[in-house]
């Protein structure tokens, strides 16, 4: 991937998206309509810094897209380069899904399936946002996970509650990645997560 497209989306794709998103938010909640007028800041950056900090190759997962964010935005910033796919189990969010990648020219897969009922996915990277805690996170994740891959997800100023919980029932090695945008948000990139039976 180049230095430049890890930079951002170029400003017509960022545009196709956030008409695509303003049109279908009034059917389907798909983010916050609170959220639209700095569409850039709260719904693409996040997904800049995935991509900057991902491990190169192999197949990027992405759980609960919903919205799109930020499985669609990693397919624009890859360019096809590797295996993008998107799970998420809600019908309409699976047709807003399909209706941005023909529109956006991406190329990705889109599985209308729940998490926990999707076969193997052998992936790299597997991402989230706003889906869940980091316990059930690291439940639903590491099913897909392959070897010597990566959890990466994007979390909010309470990480640390989350971090406390789930070391409760689960180890790995964690590692914090200040996130560029306004927000707060940081992103914990997880390794060798295994449940510890406690």
């Amino acid at each position: 991937m180049t230095e430049d497209a890890v930079r951002g989306v170029s400003r017509e794709t960022s545009d196709q998206l956030l008409q695509l998103v303003q049109k279908w938010n009034t059917k389907i909640n798909l983010v916050a309509p609170s959220t639209l007028s700095q569409f850039h800041d709260k719904h693409i950056v996040d997904a800049i810094d995935l991509v900057a900090c991902a491990q190169a190759g192999g197949k990027w997962l992405d759980l609960g897209s919903g919205g799109g964010f930020p499985g669609l935005v990693v397919a624009a910033l890859d360019g096809g380069v590797r295996d993008v796919t998107l799970i998420e189990s809600d019908r309409r969010k699976c047709a807003f899904l399909a209706t941005a990648r023909r529109e956006l020219g991406l190329t990705c897969n889109i599985l209308k399936t729940r998490i926990e009922d999707a076969e193997f996915q052998n992936a790299s990277v597997i991402s989230a946002r706003a889906l869940a805690s980091l316990p059930k996170l690291l439940a639903l994740s590491t099913p897909h996970v392959a070897d010597n891959g990566e959890l990466l997800f994007l979390k909010g100023r309470n990480w640390r509650d989350e971090d406390v919980e789930a070391r409760r029932s689960w180890e790995y090695d964690l590692e914090v990645i200040d996130g560029t945008g306004n927000h707060g948000s940081v992103i914990l990139r997880i390794r060798n997560a295994r449940r510890t039976g406690r």
